[in-house]
């Protein structure tokens, strides 16, 4: 499997920090090559730019963005969703990492 790059968005990117390191844990548990990282809503473009992300997951407190970047990613083909509200409250890294997995091989 090719790495797989998954970029998570939040307001500040601080408390999704935490959930990127779970999430990384549960990708290494399963083998799995990936490149997960967290940016402000204010960094996403630079980032997008840089990197060949595969999938972009928004923190559920900038959900309000999401029609912003679907038209940004839409052109690149890059699946775009909102993560769980529970899921990001419990800081649930396997099932974050499914829902990005599951965006990535339905596109």
């Amino acid at each position: 499997m090719a790495k797989k790059t998954i970029m998570l968005v939040c307001s500040a990117g601080m408390s999704t920090s935490l959930l990127v390191t779970k999430m990384q844990k549960a990708a290494e548990e399963r083998g799995m090559d990936t490149d997960i990282f967290a940016v402000s809503a204010s960094d996403a473009d630079n980032n997008l730019e840089a990197k060949d992300v595969n999938v972009l997951l928004l923190g559920p407190q900038v959900r309000f963005m999401k029609s912003q970047f679907e038209q940004k990613l839409a052109p690149k083909g890059i699946p775009l969703d909102v993560i769980n509200m529970s899921d990001y409250g419990m800081m649930n890294g396997e099932k974050v990492l499914d829902q990005a997995i599951s965006l990535i091989e339905n596109k």
